[in-house]
């Protein structure tokens, strides 16, 4: 159901609010540059400092501006499983494609709570949803085995995988088979991941280089490995600079780089360091991007 790269938006803040107007925008160049897909409230929309009225508004706009054109998947975690439940039932209401679920964090359940967390959720929605494994945000992962009982769960349609770990993606596409969509979370590793078996990513770095993510995507996909080498190590300059610092902020600098939006953070993230926003700054000259 989702496949090739989608983007995991930004957020662009004006004066301590929701930006509409670059919002709209970004969606529009997005779309025109050939994304596959858009993830709103993710990680990289800095989802965790947004109101709840803030979280639907955003969805609601990205929904709105797409008009059908690809599909829309929000973010809609929580590590209380009633929170999560009513999130991704407001964007069910709203009109969303999906919806991403990170594990739940900080809490720290078993892989039994893990499972129950995410079939409770399945069993309340009718919306197709994708599974998030981030250790390093979440303190807890998702296990091959797990995944694997959850594939049974109809509603369940994928999982964004980033734990890091290519042993960890081996053992789930193969226990998984065609029955999850596995999309890299990490940008740098999806052509490995595609040439397991994956189905494509849920990119930061398609904030930036859209055409150039979709077509790593799409070549790999089909096979044609030889060109997305080319376009993987042309991009993996800006992969590692956009995680030199804690993800949205390089991420929010590279954007306001290219006049789409204000470098504006929600506390307690702030803007780049001097001498960081300065290498990122070369690496992008360095791509003709700015």
């Amino acid at each position: 159901m989702f496949s090739g790269a989608l983007t995991a938006s930004i957020t662009p803040f004006r004066d301590g609010a929701v930006d509409e107007r670059a919002l709209r925008d970004f969606i529009e160049w997005q779309i025109a540059e050939g994304i596959d897909g858009l993830v709103a409230c993710g990680s990289t929309g800095e989802s965790a400092t947004l109101t709840h009225a803030e979280h639907e508004i955003v969805i609601k706009i990205t929904i709105e501006q797409v008009n059908k054109r690809v599909p829309v998947i929000a973010g809609t975690g929580s590590n209380a499983t009633a929170e999560a439940i009513r999130l991704t039932r407001a964007a069910q209401e709203l009109g969303a494609d999906g919806a991403l679920l990170v594990s739940p964090y900080y809490n720290k359940p078993t892989q039994e709570g893990i499972f129950r967390h995410f079939r409770t959720i399945a069993q309340a929605v009718d919306l197709p949803l994708v599974v998030y494994n981030i250790p390093g945000r979440t303190a807890s992962n998702v296990l091959p085995e797990t995944f694997a009982r959850l594939a049974e769960i109809e509603n369940i349609v994928g999982v964004k995988e980033a734990s890091g770990s290519m042993d960890q993606i081996s053992d789930i596409i193969h226990l998984c088979g065609d029955r999850l969509a596995i999309l890299s979370g990490d940008d740098a590793l999806t052509l490995p991941l595609m040439a397991l078996g994956g189905k494509g990513v849920i990119t930061t770095i398609g904030n930036v280089m859209p055409r150039d993510i979709h077509n790593l995507a799409h070549a790999a996909a089909a096979g044609n490995f030889e060109y997305a080498r080319e376009v993987h190590y042309n991009m993996l300059p800006l992969m590692r600079a956009l995680f030199v610092e804690t993800n949205p902020i390089p991420v929010k600098q590279a954007v306001a780089f290219m006049g789409k939006c204000a470098n504006e953070l929600r506390m307690p993230l702030v803007p780049m360091s001097a001498s960081a926003a300065e290498k990122l700054d070369l690496v992008m000259k360095e791509l003709h991007l700015i």
